[in-house]
């Protein structure tokens, strides 16, 4: 066999040898990719994303897109062709499996995760909203979760509204474990509470409840602090808005959609048109307070939003950073820290003073 053939020959065999070991090694690793992204202003299956009733609301234009991350699921198998070109292709980023599901988490148990933080970031939408237009939203602190086999259990009850502990008045969540705390494991704590089925009573008959009960608990130490005292619950912030407003957007999840969802209500309910017509997307989670945080993918969402024909995108100032590497042409980051700063923000957006808008920077 000539040596030109037999070189070419081995070449081939090599080349082949090569692909299939791409395709039969698997690596550790995931793919994200960009997802959906859904204007909040608009329909999504045939029905409006934002419903309010009990309140009048005013007519919008222009786009306040929410943004989404496509991912493998926990138990795909990537190979290690999959994986490198996942490496070298634009719009997708492979990371190791660990950083979207750590500790093994299953994709029922990661699903079940993002669903509860979509529910809360609504949660937490509605009030930044509502609060942002100087608007009331009444609140109280409730037991959010008992755990099994802990103290607390069969004593208090999801739901119960905790009004005082050791007597003192319990006024944010973070009261709760910071009153506990200053017992010693196996000291007793007292949790003046409003039973959920009477709290639940005086809500539908649209009264205040008074009545509560005094229920004695004995602490235990916590599992990874000897010395930190505990009850077994977690608590929570039960909201009372004074019209309803419902978020219609299934097969979503995470915490990511609350700014968004935050100024579409904030659009809805004020007469100026936030947008002026234009295409803004944008992400970030959404504290009761208005605080904007950083969320994950954000390269992803990036590149979704300008494909979908986003001009501006919100970003949270702590993504700014990760976003500036690679910013998609014809599109404006736009830097926000709070959910005032965005609609002040869109407001400069709307009368054309972009060269105004806070800039991401990669510093």
């Amino acid at each position: 066999m000539p040596r030109r053939t037999a070189t070419m020959l081995a070449s081939t065999l090599m080349l082949i040898a090569l692909l299939c070991a791409g395709v039969l090694i698997k690596v550790p690793y995931s793919e994200m990719s960009p997802g959906p992204t859904v204007n909040t202003l608009g329909d999504h299956d045939g029905e409006p994303v934002l419903q309010i009733s009990g309140r009048k609301t005013y007519p919008t234009t222009g786009h306040l897109n929410m943004t989404t991350v496509r991912v493998t699921s926990a138990d795909y198998n990537m190979n290690l062709a999959e994986a490198v070109y996942g490496w070298l292709a634009h719009d997708n980023i492979v990371v190791p499996h660990d950083t979207l599901y750590p500790n093994g988490k299953t994709e029922q148990q990661s699903s079940q995760e993002n669903a509860e933080e979509f529910s809360q970031s609504q949660e937490s939408a509605k009030v930044a909203a509502l609060r942002q237009l100087g608007i009331e939203v009444k609140s109280q602190v409730i037991v959010s979760t008992v755990f099994k086999g802990d103290p607390a259990e069969g004593k208090l009850h999801a739901g119960d509204v905790i009004k005082k502990v050791d007597g003192k008045p319990v006024k944010e969540m973070t009261d709760v474990s910071k009153l506990v705390t200053q017992r010693k494991p196996g000291e007793p704590v007292t949790f003046t509470v409003v039973p959920v089925k009477v709290a639940a009573a005086a809500e539908k008959a649209g009264k205040e409840p008074t009545e509560t009960e005094d229920i004695k608990i004995t602490t235990k130490a916590a599992e990874n602090d000897a010395d930190h005292a505990v009850v077994g619950i977690k608590a929570g912030t039960d909201h009372t808005f004074p019209f309803t407003i419902d978020i219609k957007l299934a097969d979503v999840g995470g915490p990511s959609a609350g700014l968004m969802f935050a100024l579409g209500i904030v659009d809805k309910l004020t007469p100026d048109d936030l947008t002026g017509g234009n295409f803004v997307a944008g992400t970030g989670t959404i504290e009761d307070d208005g605080k904007v945080g950083p969320i994950g993918g954000i390269e992803m969402k990036t590149v979704g939003a300008r494909e979908k024909g986003a001009e501006y995108f919100l970003t949270p100032k702590d993504n700014c950073a990760a976003a500036s590497r690679d910013v998609p042409d014809g599109l404006q980051l736009v830097k926000v820290d709070t959910i005032s700063d965005a609609v002040k923000s869109l407001k400069k957006i709307r009368k054309g003073d972009t060269d105004a808008l806070p800039k991401c920077t990669t510093s």
